[in-house]
């Protein structure tokens, strides 16, 4: 997430109200998770596990709970609270902005568009040509849709990242402050959920074509030309290379790839990045034939329990 305008060191700061370690007029150009970082952004981090990932990242200014060696050309943000003060700074610079109207003054709407009754289309949408939104679709705030994409009824664009710290008073969320963009040729079935980036963009590219009551989580990019079925779960910060086919209620863990022409059969469950050009089934996920080998294998167990007996 970029901020509207440069900001300094001691500006953001004092926003915090915590001490810096660097220039006070280091420049500071937005925030942004670890995966995503860019130089003049700021990533946070509160644990010593991550902290050399954190400052050798390619975030400039470190968020961070301890007061530690500042690597070259880079500045220190010292909190108690790296977490809160994060949540703080996507408050300042993305404040929740009520609706007024089903479809905000401030969205952009282009020719040809169709917006069936009872649609909620949120604060600075845009929307391009030629798209069809069913009734009871929500589009919420700053989502970004190309043309020719059809959004089928209940389907949600840019619900919350599931993303919670464990706290001894309970669970404390992390704010989003992300998007959801939607390329060209793009069709979403009924009740689906595309949660927005906590700080980036969730992305579906240009052909991709998604069955009713599909998750997609914070983060995640879907390829162009990919096809999903019904009831499938995707995680957050997953990455679906192109013209990936994943059949009904597969299920996918964060944070990892899925390769180029990947074919996920039915309720298979994948715990970790699958190579591009092969079809993959069970859990853990394995090639097929592999795995149906396998089964036939175990199927085989009581007849050799039997002769041996």
């Amino acid at each position: 997430m970029k901020f509207p305008q440069k900001h300094t060191l001691k500006q953001i700061a004092t926003i915090l109200n915590c001490d810096y370690v660097g220039d006070d007029d280091f420049p500071v150009l937005g925030m942004n998770e670890i995966h995503v970082v860019e130089a003049g952004d700021i990533v946070f981090v509160d644990h010593p596990k991550y902290y050399d990932k954190a400052l050798e990242s390619a975030a400039t200014v470190v968020l961070i709970n301890k007061e530690v060696e500042c690597p070259p050309q880079k500045a220190l943000l010292i909190s108690d609270d790296p977490f809160r003060d994060f949540n703080t700074l996507t408050n300042f610079f993305k404040p929740f902005e009520k609706a007024t109207s089903l479809i905000a003054a401030s969205a952009k709407i282009g020719e040809g568009t169709v917006i069936q009754p009872g649609a909620f289309v949120g604060n600075n949408v845009v929307i391009g040509k030629n798209c069809m939104i069913h009734s009871n679709v929500s589009i919420y705030d700053n989502c970004i849709l190309g043309d020719n994409i059809t959004i089928h009824a209940g389907t949600v664009l840019g619900a919350d990242a599931f993303y919670y710290k464990n706290r001894p008073e309970g669970f404390d969320k992390l704010l989003s402050g992300g998007r959801v963009v939607i390329e060209n040729n793009v069709d979403l079935g009924a009740l689906c959920t595309i949660d927005k980036g906590v700080t980036g963009d969730t992305l579906i590219k240009k052909g991709t074509k998604i069955d009713n009551q599909v998750h997609v989580g914070h983060d995640t990019v879907i390829g162009e030309k990919c096809l999903i079925a019904s009831q499938v779960g995707i995680a957050g910060c997953v990455i679906i290379e192109d013209e990936v086919t994943i059949w009904g209620q597969v299920g996918i863990a964060s944070a990892i790839i899925i390769g180029r022409k990947a074919v996920l059969l039915a309720q298979s469950g994948i715990s970790k990045s699958l190579e591009a050009n092969k079809t993959y089934f069970g859990y853990p996920a394995e090639e097929a034939r592999k795995k149906y080998k396998e089964l036939a294998s175990i199927r085989q167990i009581p007849s050799i329990i039997e002769k041996l007996g």
